[in-house]
């Protein structure tokens, strides 16, 4: 099948301002066989209509309203409704480059079943770029150019959620938008992960990615860190998790808390090491903090590491390497 059927699925929620252009960007795509399911979420504003408008001058575009509410009842029922061998997502308020269906679909084709075809972002907002979001950019492209993705999932969302395409029955094997899991973009990433699909190199913009103060992923309960860290933990502990092995939490912040809490309530054993004097030698949660010197009278250790600040990352992943550790067998940073 030399240009199979791409099915667009995109849920959308009062992105009125944004609409025609993600439509327009789509509509202009070098690829032609697509067809684009749009969910409307219960939108307030006028989004349903212009979406609707589009629609009745396009057969390829279906519009539908959401039966349940919020983003994965929206992808679950956009799914049902596609027909495409190949699937992709797309955000609202975002904009496709000319040949990102183009790009991601010969990728796909080229390497067949069990992989994930993914496009370099570019992040724009008429108020500028801050610092941590063209940080993020640059380091979810690094690990695209590269197809290495997976190895340091446990950091952030590694796929990017609207820039990505896989084969039918691979998205239905790992389950699809089924599990009502949030962030439920980071949670199929940790789906494609656990099916070892491989992601595919790319060296191309292909998505543009808006940033504004009202955006979903700013604002929406469901993107809070607490939600991450909870995901990050219980990915882990299914997927990475040697129990023959202890287990160190690295770090006594507010994420380093969060993890210890949780591996607490779930009995998990574990050690907790820092380098703050004032919490050293302190009982928290059950468990008594020691000094990272510890570390040296422990071997086999497997470790979360929950220190954010990135000059001791680094001063971290150079002690890892002096030990020949290994990420994700060895170690998983989870900021």
């Amino acid at each position: 099948m030399q240009n199979p059927l791409v099915s667009i699925l995109i849920p959308f929620k009062n992105t009125e301002l944004y609409l025609a252009e993600c439509i327009k960007s789509i509509l202009n795509q070098t690829y032609l066989n697509w067809e684009l399911i749009m969910v409307d979420d219960n939108s307030s504003d006028q989004s349903y209509n212009i979406v609707n408008a589009f629609a009745e001058k396009d057969e390829r575009i279906l519009i539908l309203k959401n039966l349940g509410n919020g983003i994965i009842d929206a992808l679950q029922l956009a799914f049902k409704h596609s027909k495409g061998n190949l699937i992709t997502r797309m955000d609202s308020d975002d904009i496709m480059r000319k040949n990102k269906i183009e790009v991601l679909a010969k990728n796909l084709i080229v390497n067949g079943k069990s992989h994930v075809a993914l496009g370099l972002v570019n992040y724009f907002s008429k108020d500028g770029i801050k610092a941590g979001y063209k940080s993020y950019e640059t380091w979810l492209n690094t690990l695209t150019k590269n197809g290495a993705n997976y190895t340091e999932i446990y950091k952030e969302c590694v796929i990017p959620s609207p820039c990505w395409m896989i084969h039918r029955e691979d998205l239905i094997a790992c389950d699809a938008f089924n599990p009502s899991r949030y962030p439920e973009d980071y949670d199929l990433a940790f789906r494609f992960y656990k099916q070892d699909y491989k992601c595919i190199p790319c060296e191309t913009v292909l998505h543009d990615w808006r940033d504004y103060i009202t955006r979903a992923s700013r604002t929406h309960v469901h993107y809070a860190e607490n939600h991450f860290i909870d995901i990050k933990l219980h990915y882990f502990l299914k997927l990475d998790y040697n129990p023959d092995r202890k287990l160190v939490v690295w770090g006594a912040g507010r994420k380093g808390k969060k993890v210890a809490k949780l591996l607490s309530e779930k009995k998990v054993d574990f050690e907790w090491v820092c380098d703050n004097p004032k919490k050293i030698g302190k009982d928290i949660y059950g468990t008594v903090l020691k000094p990272f010197s510890f570390l040296e009278e422990v071997p086999h250790t497997q470790s979360i590491i929950t220190v954010a600040n990135k000059d001791e990352q680094k001063t971290i992943l150079k002690y890892m390497n002096r030990l020949k550790r290994k990420p994700i067998e060895d170690y998983v940073f989870f900021c």
